[in-house]
């Protein structure tokens, strides 16, 4: 009898849902989703992992951990454009050294730019794969991709000025627990629908002056609550109007190329500096002309590229007059520890509001 496959992903921001979608819905096998990461998850990837490798190596490495011990046989591990690139194969290897028995899918592999490469892949998952079955469902997939990065985004930007405490959290957290749970495209567009109308009945009350905060940084870091400790949530629950520009909408679906951006910053860096880089060099520079209160660089430890741009990121700040905040995460970063420097920095743009004004 032939074993059912049960694909698994290592965890990242809320994107695992939209991946899940995909793969049920477009090749007709099982998605394991392992719980999201915890203290757990960095405990299990830190023991296992080489201590000098930056700490998303170590946060995936312990959610690959947890998705074979909820039942996955199968994991698949994307490509990057910086290390992340090469953190398959050693993964990898540290799982089969442990013991388990899976199979591995290491996009690396086919990410050559050629259809017929990522469709090996494809196949490995399931040979009998049909096209359009895996093409709508990938735009779907897609679309909610999208859908959570827009929802995301209301959500930080409200949550910290809601009359009614709590009200955004239960809208964004249905909305959530609808995408985990959706298999169509009606019931994806439903649960959206109804999320941006509840957002739009919200009753805020904005402080003036209002202090907003733009959120730059490290592909992943950035990105995952878990991974930077809830550093959105925290700067929203203190009253403050938070953006983040690097999710998969911007940076994959609807980026406009590193040319483009080059173009804008070309004053600032002469040379392309790294996977994320331009892009955060470029959203450090808009936050600062549109008159942001401060940026708050996010990323993990050993990060090369994110500690290139930094000397650029102080070009900005001093430049514009707005103030940076450079947190780097690993995986005994504490949440008091965090909690004191974003108070301190709060409480830094906060006076300078006042006298500004």
């Amino acid at each position: 009898m032939e074993k059912e496959t049960k694909v698994a992903f290592p965890m990242i921001a809320r994107y695992n849902y939209a991946i899940r979608y995909i793969v049920e819905n477009g090749l007709d096998i099982k998605y394991v989703m392992q719980p999201r990461m915890t203290r757990r998850t960095m405990e299990l990837g830190s023991r296992y992992s080489p201590d000098s490798v930056c700490t998303p190596f170590k946060s995936t490495l312990g959610s690959m951990i947890e998705a074979l011990e909820a039942g996955a046989n199968t994991i698949l591990m994307v490509n990057g454009l910086c290390r992340l690139g090469y953190y398959g194969e050693l993964q990898e290897q540290i799982l089969r050294d442990l013991g388990y028995q899976f199979e591995f899918i290491n996009l690396s592999e086919y990410t050559t730019g050629k259809k017929r490469d990522y469709l090996k892949a494809v196949k490995r998952l399931n040979p009998k794969y049909k096209v359009a079955r895996l093409t709508a469902a990938a735009i779907e997939g897609v679309k909610m991709a999208e859908y959570i990065d827009e929802l995301e985004g209301i959500y930080y930007k409200s949550c910290g000025f809601e009359a009614e405490k709590g009200s955004c959290k239960k809208i964004f957290d249905d909305f959530l627990n609808a995408m985990q749970a959706a298999s169509s495209k009606s019931e994806i567009e439903s649960a959206y629908r109804k999320a941006k109308s509840a957002f739009s009945q919200v009753r805020l009350n904005r402080p003036e002056p209002l202090l907003r905060v733009g959120v730059i940084g490290e592909y992943f870091t950035v990105m995952d609550s878990f991974s930077n400790l809830e550093l959105e949530q925290k700067l929203a629950d203190m009253g403050v109007e938070v953006h983040r520009w690097m999710n998969i909408t911007n940076r994959n679906l609807h980026y406009s190329g590193e040319k483009n951006m080059n173009v804008r910053i070309k004053d600032l860096c002469t040379y392309e500096m790294g996977p994320t880089s331009t892009a955060n060099i470029w959203c450090a520079r808009d936050y600062a002309e549109r008159g942001f209160d401060g940026i708050i660089h996010v990323k993990s430890a050993g990060c090369t590229p994110e500690m290139d741009i930094m000397p650029v990121l102080q070009n900005i700040g001093a430049d514009y007059k707005i103030p940076i905040l450079y947190l780097t995460y690993d995986s005994q970063t504490s949440d008091t520890g965090l909690m004191t420097r974003i108070e301190a920095f709060y409480d830094m743009i906060q006076m300078r509001k006042k006298v500004i004004r």
